[in-house]
This record gives C-alpha cells, sequence and structure tokens, in this order.
C-alpha cells in the first residue's frame, strides 16, 4: 500500500492521505473547535478543504418536499462555486452530495467511520464518486468500523470546516441539530429551512427558526447566506420547439410526469416521449422514484 501523505493534492484511489494538526495543510477552521482533529484521512482531492463551503444536513428519514428543496438549494450553491459539504448519511445528506456532484464545485463528505468505510453500507457507490471527484474526509483511518460517538464527533468537523450550517428537515433528537450546536458553539451562523408545524421531520428545524436561526424561505435566502449570487444554468440550443418547452418547465426542480406535463401544456403521452429524448441527450435523470430533474 501506498505510504500517507501530507500534501493537500489529489490522491489515486488506493492512497490515503493525511495532514497532522499543526501542520501548514491543516485547515485552520478546524482549530476553532474546542477539540480539534488531531489528523484528518483524505481520499480525494485535498484541495477542496481550501474551498468555501456550506454544510447541509437533516434527517435521514426524509420526505419528498425534503429531498426535493435539498436537491434544489445544493444545486444552486453548487452553480454558485460553493462546495457542500454534509456526512454521506441517508436522506438529506445523500440528497445535496449527489445534486452537488453534478456541478464543479463539488462535495465533501465527513465519516464517522474510516475514510475508506462506507457507511451505511449501501452508499459503497456515492462514497466511490465522491472520492473519484470530491473529497471524503474523516478523523478516523482505515478500516475503522462504526462506534457509539463516533457520529456526533463528525458532526462536528462538518460545521467547523463550513461558513454556514443549514438544516433542511430534522427530528427533535435529530443529527443534523447536533451539527448545528456544534456550528453556534463556535459562532458560525445557523440557517433552516421551515417545515409544516405537524411534520416530525420539521420539529427541529422549525425550532430551530424559533430560537433565532436564520430563515431560508427561498433559494435566493440561501445564495445571500453563502454571499454569492445566482448563476443561471445554460440554456440548450436548437433544441426543437416541444422539447424546449418541457425543458423550460423542468426549471431547477423536480417534476412528476404528470406534472410536467401539464406545466407544459402536453399530454401525459407526449411528455414522455420528450423525456425520453431529453434523457438520450444526457439532459435530464428519470428518478427511482418516478420524478424528472434536469442534470
Amino acid at each position: 500500500p501506498h505510504p500517507p501523505r501530507n500534501k493537500l493534492e489529489p490522491a489515486p484511489d488506493d492512497e490515503i492521505g493525511i495532514i497532522e494538526r499543526g501542520s501548514s495543510d491543516y485547515p485552520e477552521a478546524l482549530l476553532d473547535l474546542p477539540s480539534p482533529p488531531a489528523q484528518l484521512y483524505l481520499l480525494g482531492d485535498g484541495k477542496m478543504l481550501e474551498r468555501p463551503m456550506i454544510a447541509i444536513v437533516g434527517t435521514r428519514d426524509a420526505t419528498p418536499y425534503g429531498l426535493r428543496t435539498a436537491r434544489t438549494i445544493a444545486s444552486a450553491l453548487s452553480r454558485a462555486g460553493v462546495t457542500i459539504v454534509s456526512g454521506l448519511a441517508r436522506g438529506i445528506d445523500s440528497a445535496v452530495h449527489h445534486a452537488a456532484l453534478e456541478h464543479p464545485a463539488g462535495t465533501v463528505a465527513v465519516m464517522g467511520t474510516g475514510v475508506d468505510v462506507p457507511y451505511p453500507v449501501g452508499h459503497r457507490e456515492l462514497h466511490r464518486a465522491i472520492a473519484a471527484s470530491g473529497l471524503v474526509v474523516s478523523e478516523n483511518g482505515s478500516g475503522k468500523a462504526a462506534t457509539q460517538g463516533a457520529f456526533p464527533r463528525r458532526n462536528r468537523i462538518i460545521a467547523a470546516l463550513a461558513r454556514a450550517t443549514i438544516v433542511i428537515e430534522a427530528g427533535h433528537r435529530s443529527g443534523a441539530l447536533n451539527t448545528a450546536t456544534h456550528a453556534m458553539n463556535i459562532d458560525r451562523p445557523v440557517a433552516a429551512v421551515p417545515g409544516p408545524i405537524d411534520s416530525p421531520q420539521s420539529a427541529g428545524a422549525n425550532q430551530l427558526i424559533r430560537d433565532g436561526a436564520i430563515v431560508i424561505a427561498s433559494v435566493e435566502d440561501a445564495l445571500a447566506l453563502a454571499g454569492v449570487q445566482a448563476v443561471s444554468q445554460p440554456e440548450p440550443i436548437q433544441l426543437p420547439e416541444v422539447e424546449a418547452r418541457v425543458w423550460a418547465a423542468l426549471g431547477g426542480a423536480v417534476h412528476r410526469m404528470d406534472s410536467l406535463a401539464a406545466a407544459s401544456g402536453l399530454t401525459a403521452r407526449e411528455c414522455m416521449g420528450v423525456i425520453t429524448s431529453l434523457e438520450l441527450r444526457g439532459m435530464v435523470e428519470c428518478l427511482v422514484s418516478g420524478e424528472i430533474r434536469r442534470r
């Protein structure tokens, strides 16, 4: 195996980099923590630690509203050049990682396990994709399994690396609230997306807002929090008129076929044919949920 390195440069898939606290490469942002990691293990492009980051975190048991909102906000921030940092968990975390992977600003995943140990196991492919084009970070070296207390400790790294933390759907005892608490303890801004008052998944996020968190009521609010401006997606050129209508109706959101057909003024059958054509062009993605979004 390759020896660990102490350089901020892209690493081959089979190489784990390491940055020791006290070295010139160690992220200064982590020194704001009461107990900064003694070292960081890296898989991927360590130079991403120098980029402006926003943390987006939330519940594993996300609703369609939460997933849609997470993808929309993460995509807008990524297009504007902001790197998204999260924890590779199910639900909101995985949604924002997937969205950010579609843009050059990319994403950073902070692990509670060893840097080379995907957790949950079902996110092995996502872990691999982030290591290939983004960065996976952990204070634990190769092979470290999940242990009690590892993930709350992981959360402090997410909070410290980011300029601000956005919470999208979190229950009263959610790990996302733990991340928000770490952020507040080191004077990082904390924001939350409001949700229905009768939704358990939004109880913690709504509580944050009640207690003074910044309200994210639109994509523009998230961009303002990050201090960036919206960057529009390039419009396709020379699309047939019907395909251009469906592309415009898609916008930056995620749609079901029936709502997309209605928005574009087509029948469901016509819309399905157009989506197939756009999918073959590599312009749209059909999700396992049956929803459709731009790539």
